[in-house]
């Protein structure tokens, strides 16, 4: 009792002096916040406002039809520019694309010539690059049938395919980027936090006055690793239930309680690892060197930005071994997918074993450090 007395007032004082530091609470509050929105309505479900220029040779009505074909959303109207314009205009960024309809075009087109169309394309715009050359590709290709024919037809394939897209029906970008992004901030902020206070006891010299108290490393790391972990729980769930769920409207199919206990295992490890990294660093420059060698391929390696299965397999073995990565699988499960524990217990399991090694690695490493300035 005289322990568990010794740790919640110790995390206590961990929470009043976090919450003396203002600006650690407003990129905190930001980062469930802010952060998660932007980051998933930022980025264009499809192509949006392409810059396109075209260069009418042929002015006839089959190039004019082909030219009001470009319309907003996906494109900016285009801009009429004659051939010695359109490589000093990609030259400088003012077009993704240039369109060059070359002279006789409709009359070759009429005589069953097959004439070429050449297309332009800045490759350094990848993403524009990479949807607008297919739809710049189907909109001349449909104008040109549709000219020739005389009516616009739908083709009769020989199979047809119908597409089920489950859990994401409208295949929306912002129901898999924020609930990522709440995750990777979860992992981010437990171990900045964790760190912080450590190096911010270091600092200020208050590790001394702890130092000279009836306490234990064990009571003193326990102490930051729930305070620090029960100020992400609580942001993370508030910000799946407003932000993502109520704000985006991504629909939770799963149980919150749930997820916040696969969470709560999660902040168990990465708390530690906190702890781990503020005894390593001697300041804060230092612990931000230290997280983007750690964050970074934890964040991208995890099955958060890409599939696991599409990585080598020494790299799929190796981040077994990082919490992220049964964090991210049990999250998509439960929150997406609806499931139940009775799925995603292996993913608890592992959260455990993992969370308890670093946290006994963290201690070790913590006393260590505590002896050599005792």
């Amino acid at each position: 009792m005289h322990t568990l007395l010794n740790i919640f007032h110790l995390g206590v004082k961990e929470l009043r002096s976090l919450g003396r530091d203002k600006l650690m609470l407003f990129l905190i509050l930001f980062a469930f916040t802010g952060q998660v929105y932007m980051t998933a309505t930022g980025l264009p479900e499809s192509l949006h406002k392409a810059p396109i220029a075209i260069v009418d040779e042929d002015r006839s009505p089959l190039s004019s039809r082909i030219i009001n074909a470009f319309y907003p959303p996906h494109f900016l109207p285009p801009a009429i520019i004659d051939q010695y314009e359109i490589d000093p205009g990609m030259d400088l960024g003012l077009y993704t694309f240039g369109l060059d309809i070359p002279p006789h075009f409709q009359r070759d087109v009429l005589a069953g010539r097959q004439p070429a169309v050449q297309l332009n394309v800045d490759a350094t715009r990848m993403s524009q690059a990479f949807i607008g050359n297919s739809y710049i590709q189907n909109i001349v290709t449909n104008e040109v049938m549709t000219f020739v024919q005389g009516y616009r037809t739908i083709p009769l394939l020989p199979a047809e395919l119908e597409m089920r897209a489950r859990f994401n029906p409208n295949l929306s970008s912002a129901w898999f980027g924020s609930v990522i992004e709440v995750i990777n901030n979860i992992t981010m902020l437990s171990i900045i936090l964790t760190g912080a206070a450590l190096i911010r006891e270091r600092e200020h010299g208050t590790i001394e006055h702890l130092l000279v108290m009836p306490l234990t490393p064990f009571e003193i790391m326990m102490a930051k690793v729930w305070s620090m972990g029960l100020v992400v729980v609580i942001l993370a769930t508030a910000s799946i239930i407003f932000v993502v769920q109520d704000l985006i409207g991504v629909p939770i199919e799963g149980s919150i309680g749930l997820f916040v206990s696969g969470m709560t295992l999660h902040l168990f490890a990465t708390t530690s690892m906190g702890i781990f990294l503020g005894t390593v660093a001697r300041s804060m420059p230092q612990m931000g060197l230290l997280m983007i060698i750690t964050l970074l391929p934890m964040q991208m390696l995890s099955g958060g930005a890409t599939p696991r299965e599409s990585m080598p397999g020494p790299v799929q073995d190796i981040m077994l071994a990082a919490p992220t990565t049964h964090f991210i699988s049990l999250a998509q499960a439960i929150l997406y997918r609806g499931a139940d524990f009775s799925i995603v217990w292996p993913e608890f399991l592992a959260l455990i074993m993992i969370g308890s090694a670093f946290f006994l690695l963290a201690l070790a490493r913590f006393r260590k450090t505590i002896s050599s300035m005792a």
